[in-house]
């Protein structure tokens, strides 16, 4: 089991790092899973993540107090309502719809978590 949670741990690592490059594509919530992974196979690389200067801050503040720091906060609405406008420009109805709603469905749960 410890090798299947390791493997799930790497897999969330490459999809946070390829968030960290492409500014659609969440950064966090992926760490967060590898995070849980590691914790149950390879502790060491879960502190890593923990450690890390840019995403350990996030990461602890969400295992802690279920909180998201106002600049993810703002970063994560906006990168949605970039995702709903690119998607108006170049697909146009109906598709439209399903980003605006994924932006009110979770932009609001964004920003109502604690700071």
């Amino acid at each position: 089991m410890k090798r299947l949670y390791f493997a799930a741990g790497i897999f969330f690592v490459a999809l946070g790092a390829i968030g960290a490059v492409l500014p659609i594509f969440p950064t966090v919530p992926f760490l967060l899973v590898a995070v849980f992974c590691f914790a149950r196979s390879n502790p060491a690389w879960e502190q890593k993540i923990l450690d890390h200067p840019t995403w350990g801050p996030q990461i602890r503040d969400w295992r802690e107090r279920r909180a998201i720091n106002r600049r993810a906060k703002i970063m994560a609405v906006g990168a949605m309502a970039t995702g709903a406008v690119v998607t108006w420009y170049t697909l146009g109805e109906p598709w439209i719809w399903v980003s605006v709603g994924v932006l009110v469905i979770a932009g609001s749960w964004i920003v109502t978590r604690s700071e």
